[in-house]
């Protein structure tokens, strides 16, 4: 039996009465995209996104089922917003008088992390990883964590890490999450780009593997338009601190815009019958046929990582090209890669993607780098920078834009990096080194926000 797609048969059944459409949105159903007439607002019946308890709840409700947590809430502002309301809800549950919320997080954290730090106006310590970290990668191991942990004169509230990072990278979110509870610590995952870990033969979704909350973002790796996004929250916090649907959605309307997309929504709810349908099957069907083009670019010399499924890391210096050089001569193939800098090209794949395509793949970068000789490549080690001012004080201060050579000495006002990957090389309130905008410069940073003197 087919899941039930409450959000999308209501917006079907209201379009099949033809009403006169007196109310949001100025289009009135009508327009160029050709998806209009299913762009609706809260209208009698839609629900609201933030207050519901019709359809939208339902289609969470089954979006729970699906993912094994004890409440799953649907975001339309990406995963970004579920990271915010997630941080939100560990600060109320720690809630103590005079007590200030602090989180021990991974160094590779999304801007949009910085930002919930400047909005909420909690402390953050840093922690890193045990190999030297790249910009987008701070693998943190449950030794490591421990080890941190035991060196802090005070606790922190909730530990919080980024897994998988942007090139797939995996931490072990059950052992981190044994540590975190040996101690009474909250664990929270930005899972963004693990949706679909839940649907392997065994799942390595971090709800399942113990953590306390998790964001995730649909639309990176299921068939989700742009911005749908989940935030879990496990059976352990229900247990803990009751049914916290409420707080959460409180939690979700405090950063996000009354206006939801009802495009969004409905295609978070016609996953879910995707989801329930054969999706699993499809999926390790994809995941043995990525499997598979991994070993044949390696058998032919070119040095690729499969830490996730899912994505595909190139090196590409071991066939002496450069990331951006190699995305560049796909693109003329007709082949778009989600990131590239220097040495490592990032390929997300998902069953979406067919035969073709990663016969595309395949053949484009053998013939690339046949010829061709390795090169060196040497990442830079990310600094471990020195803190002048909080990061709220530092985003909130009046800034000016300066070119990274002139930045010496000045004090990091907003993260600059673009999106992908998003992850800043200097979090605002952080001096200024030479080793930082070294960094800055070898990941093609050329403006950056300062503090005006």
């Amino acid at each position: 039996m087919r899941t039930n797609t409450p959000i999308y048969d209501f917006v079907t059944e209201y379009m099949g009465k033809n009403m006169s459409r007196l109310h949001m949105p100025g289009h009135k159903g009508l327009g160029m995209l050709g998806c209009e007439a299913r762009d609706i607002t809260e209208i009698a019946g839609a629900d609201d996104l933030f207050h519901c308890s019709g359809i939208i709840a339902e289609s969470e409700r089954i979006a729970s089922r699906l993912f094994g947590s004890a409440c799953t809430l649907y975001s339309t502002e990406g995963s970004t917003l579920a990271m915010k309301a997630m941080l939100r809800l560990a600060m109320l549950y720690s809630y103590r008088p005079g007590h200030r919320f602090r989180v021990l997080a991974a160094r590779n954290v999304h801007t949009g992390f910085v930002h919930a730090c400047a909005l909420l106006d909690f402390d953050t310590e840093w922690l890193y990883g045990e190999e030297p970290d790249s910009l987008i990668r701070c693998l943190i191991t449950p030794a490591g964590l421990r080890k941190a942990l035991d060196e802090m004169e005070e606790k922190p509230d909730a530990v919080y890490v980024t897994s998988p990072d942007y090139t797939g990278a995996m931490a072990d979110i059950r052992g981190l999450a044994e540590v975190c509870h040996e101690q009474n610590i909250l664990l929270l995952a930005d899972n963004a780009h693990g949706a679909y870990l839940r649907f392997l033969p065994e799942s390595l979704h971090p709800i399942d593997l113990g953590a306390d909350m998790c964001c995730d973002s649909g639309h990176k790796t299921l068939p989700v338009l742009t911005g749908g996004a989940y935030l879990h929250i496990s059976d352990r916090m229900k247990e803990r601190y009751g049914d916290l649907y409420h707080d959460a959605k409180k939690a979700m309307a405090l950063f996000a815009s009354t206006s939801p997309s009802y495009l969004i929504l409905q295609s978070l709810d016609l996953c879910n019958a995707y989801l329930s349908g054969d999706f699993r099957e499809q999926l390790n069907d994809a995941c043995i046929r990525v499997k598979a083009v991994k070993e044949e670019l390696d058998h032919a010399g070119i040095q690729t990582y499969l830490h996730e499924p899912l994505k595909l890391l190139v090196n590409c210096a071991s066939f002496g090209m450069s990331g951006t050089e190699t995305a560049s001569y796909l693109r003329s193939r007709h082949i778009e890669c989600e990131y590239a800098d220097r040495y490592d090209l990032v390929l997300m794949i998902t069953p979406q993607n067919n035969s073709r395509d990663l016969a595309r793949l395949k053949d484009a970068l053998i013939s690339l780098a046949e010829n061709k000789t390795a090169g060196e490549h040497d990442y830079p080690v990310m600094p471990r920078p020195i803190r002048v001012c909080s990061i709220r004080e530092a985003i909130l201060a009046p800034s000016e834009t300066i070119p990274v050579k002139q930045a010496s000495g000045r004090i990091c006002a907003s993260p600059s990096v673009s999106c992908p990957p998003a992850v800043p090389v200097a979090v605002s309130g952080e001096l200024l080194t030479e080793e930082i905008l070294n960094a800055m410069k070898w990941y093609g940073i050329t403006e950056i926000d300062v503090i005006k003197q």
